[in-house]
């Protein structure tokens, strides 16, 4: 599969293959939701807590004696059924994340970044390199016509191109080893530099 390859400045810079394994396959709705479900299970905090009765602030006393009251037995102020009790069975801190195996997050990232490349909003670079200037970069940006963008380079992301571009809204970078399948889906459009394809498909083969 050929695709063009682009500069920052609008120009052409030739010609690249692309793997149909991974920038060819059939998108399957099924296997990018749970992906994208793996992904946000596994960074929710899950620190959500309530108090039981034994740890709501108050006396244990009894409130009143068993029985000739007319009302119902209690034996304190902290049961569930009081204003200010205890939750009878209330959140816990614990971890939401759960197993998803290796081939179908694989199968997911192959799946994204088809989905990209199919819909015509996928965009190969030479190389994403900027000199530190936010105003430059963005103009540049808009020339190409990218708004809401996902940017992935190679190992290691060129420091310049980071700091020109972490002040333009809706434009991200990521490094290679960070593509992931919520990320890119999240955005309009994808930008892989050329350093990023040989990584992607060395990784995903």
């Amino acid at each position: 599969m050929k695709a063009q390859v682009v500069t920052l400045d609008a120009g052409s810079a030739g010609e690249i293959d692309l793997d149909e394994a991974i920038f060819g396959v059939e998108p399957r709705a099924d296997i990018l939701h749970r992906v994208v479900r793996w992904q946000l299970a596994k960074r929710q905090a899950g620190t959500h807590k309530t108090k039981t009765r034994s740890e709501v602030a108050g006396t244990r006393k009894k409130i009143y004696k068993q029985k000739g009251t007319g009302g119902a037995r209690h034996g304190a102020r902290s049961a569930p059924i009081f204003r200010k009790g205890g939750v009878a069975i209330g959140l816990t801190p614990r971890s939401h994340a759960h197993d998803l195996p290796k081939k179908v997050r694989a199968l997911g990232l192959r799946m994204a970044l088809s989905a990209k490349q199919g819909e015509g909003k996928l965009t190969i670079v030479d190389a994403a390199t900027a000199e530190g200037k936010t105003a430059l970069l963005k103009a540049k940006l808009d020339k190409l016509g990218w708004g809401r963008t996902l940017v992935i380079d190679g190992a290691e992301v060129n420091e310049g191109f980071l700091l020109a571009s972490r002040n333009i809204e809706g434009v991200n970078v990521l490094p290679t080893m960070g593509a992931n399948v919520y990320d890119i889906l999240r955005h309009d459009s994808l930008v892989l530099t050329k350093a990023a394809v040989e990584a992607l498909e060395a990784r995903l083969k």
